[in-house]
């Protein structure tokens, strides 16, 4: 992973929530797993593997076979059968209110985006990099987990941040964003572990004292930071080039 400062040229650049895998029926049977040290996740399914150190298993985080984490066998205390609603976008009575403002277009994102980031001094491309990532950008996404909106904030979180409404654009985006900022400013501007407390909670990275060893969460910081910085580049790109056209 290339190494990525949380400071650029103009600003500082970050739910406790676990983004988990979407389902596409009504309902879904899944496994909630227990671990030895405490630790609950929800898992789609799960499979025993060899390998030098025993038996380990590997609970997969959606129906396909490469998001997953492994633990040893002896790790797991627990499992029961769970049976999860659907994770398509759901509008309660209580945002209903907003739907004109949950319709965004792209360059009404960015504007919200680029209000909230300029409100914490966080990069606006850092901001677009992680809703695409939670909620691909749709205002009344809801997880399994019921995590809520563009930044997929969970009820208890938005309420500690003084949101009212997750459904509405405007408040979630103020919401995570001063979230995020709150998490860079614990993790001393450390994105890669500021990232990982957005996604895995900052008790699992305290924990572990770094990125917890769960291969969603290892996966989650890496999408973000690639799309961030794959923003970044292009950002710099079409300076560039407008500086050209501008000398000729």
């Amino acid at each position: 992973m290339p190494a990525v400062y949380p400071k650029s040229a103009t600003a500082r650049v970050a739910l406790a929530c676990i983004t988990a895998f979407a389902l596409s029926t009504a309902v879904h049977a899944a496994e909630r797993i227990t671990l030895t040290n405490g630790f609950h996740l929800i898992c789609d399914h799960r499979a025993v593997v060899s390998g030098p150190g025993g038996n380990r298993v590997r609970l997969y985080m959606d129906s396909g076979s490469d998001n997953f984490i492994e633990v040893s066998a002896a790790q797991i205390a627990s499992a029961e059968t769970v049976t999860l609603p659907s994770a398509r976008p759901v509008v309660p009575q209580s945002a209903a209110s907003s739907a004109a403002e949950s319709s965004l277009t792209p360059v009404e994102l960015h504007q919200l985006l680029a209000n909230a980031g300029q409100a914490h001094d966080l990069d606006v491309d850092l901001l677009a990099s992680v809703v695409r990532e939670e909620s691909a950008g749709h205002p009344r996404a809801v997880s399994h987990a019921g995590a809520q909106g563009l930044m997929q904030l969970m009820p208890s979180t938005a309420a500690q941040l003084g949101v009212t409404n997750a459904f509405a654009p405007r408040q979630n985006i103020r919401g995570g964003t001063a979230y995020l900022d709150a998490l860079l400013h614990r993790y001393h501007d450390n994105l890669a572990l500021a990232l990982a407390a957005y996604n895995a909670g900052p008790a699992a990275v305290d924990r572990w004292h770094g990125i917890p060893p769960y291969h969603e969460t290892q996966l989650y910081v890496a999408r973000v930071i690639h799309e961030f910085n794959r923003r970044v580049a292009a950002r710099k790109s079409r300076r560039l080039t407008q500086v050209a056209a501008a000398i000729h």
